[in-house]
């Protein structure tokens, strides 16, 4: 999905799919030994929305495999799993083949660990995927290969692929629209695939908020609003719909009710540098320059550098 990450001057008024600004510090901490990595440190690490990756862990193709601080993490290896899945879906080849891929390779191989990071594309073009185990070439489903080449893509004797059938998951429909939500000349793809994952899964809480983040950049403002409102029925601590919700009321002048969704969506990260941003701006957009002050600082340490880390030194050293 990656949407182009919203400007902090204009976080009143923009936006988007919760991408988080980019970062420029270290990414990961050491706990136990162990580099670990949160949920929303590997989507930034790799441009993806939260919302895509945790689509990719309900279709179990990543997931964190250690714990820290009671929380979920990700390690070296859980990342070479996310890189695998990221470099297929731009080479063309559709989730649910990856998933089903996926799923063969548990069944043939279920003493490999993370299959996801294991697949590769046959050659360029081809939506054939091959993994190597053991020095030997496999399909998914564990048949050998016979590469006569010496290197995938030469020379192979094999079956041709059966197409895709048509997506019938809401995951696939979703995947679709992060893929065309990007560019506003594929918004209207992007809306048509949102609402296919919606009506085969209206709790569907991450594909209520990207369809309100497209209607919102395609300028749809009350449409918007509605797929916020509905994503936080159905769960009031999701972050980017309070984050975007925020910004809506703002814009209305109803500063009241949009801190209390800034603080909502602090408290599901109080990481989230832009989380921070967005209140310092709007404390002291009503006076509290107090309470500003400690949002500066807070945003500061966690992007410590761009226009913005300029910003918030410039600010705290007003007083």
């Amino acid at each position: 999905m990656g949407c182009v990450a919203c400007e902090p001057a204009a976080a009143s008024n923009a936006v988007c799919f919760a991408m988080p600004l980019p970062v420029q510090a270290k990414i990961g901490y050491q706990h136990a030994g162990v580099r670990a990595y949160s949920q929303s440190d590997v989507a930034r690490l790799f441009k993806v929305t939260p919302a895509r990756l945790r689509s990719w862990e309900r279709a179990e193709l990543v997931g964190p495999s250690v714990v820290v601080d009671s929380e979920p993490s990700y390690e070296y290896q859980d990342l070479l799993c996310v890189r695998a899945v990221l470099d297929l879906l731009d080479r063309g080849v559709p989730l649910r083949r990856i998933r089903r891929s996926v799923a063969a390779l548990r069944r043939a191989l279920p003493e490999m660990d993370r299959p996801a990071r294991a697949l590769r594309m046959w050659h360029e073009g081809s939506g054939r995927m091959v993994l190597r185990h053991q020095d030997v070439l496999l399909e998914p489903g564990g048949q050998t290969v016979l590469d006569l080449g010496g290197e995938a893509g030469n020379n192979v004797t094999t079956l041709a692929l059966a197409g895709d059938p048509p997506a019938e998951r809401a995951s696939e429909w979703f995947e679709l629209g992060c893929r065309k939500d990007t560019n506003p000349a594929t918004y209207d793809d992007a809306v048509t695939a949102y609402r296919r994952a919606l009506e085969i899964d209206p709790e569907f809480t991450d594909a209520h908020c990207n369809l309100g983040a497209v209607l919102y950049n395609d300028g749809r403002r009350d449409e918007a609003r509605v797929c916020f409102e509905r994503a936080l029925q159905l769960e009031a601590g999701h972050l980017e719909s309070n984050l975007n919700l925020a910004n809506i009321l703002e814009e209305d002048n109803r500063n009241e009710a949009a801190l209390q969704h800034y603080k909502a969506a602090l408290r599901a990260d109080p990481f989230r540098a832009d989380v921070h941003l967005n209140l310092a701006l709007l404390y002291e957009k009503i006076g509290l320059r107090r309470k500003a002050r400690s949002h500066w600082r807070a945003s500061l340490q966690r992007e410590p550098e761009g226009n913005w880390a300029d910003v918030a030194r410039s600010r705290l050293e007003e007083e």
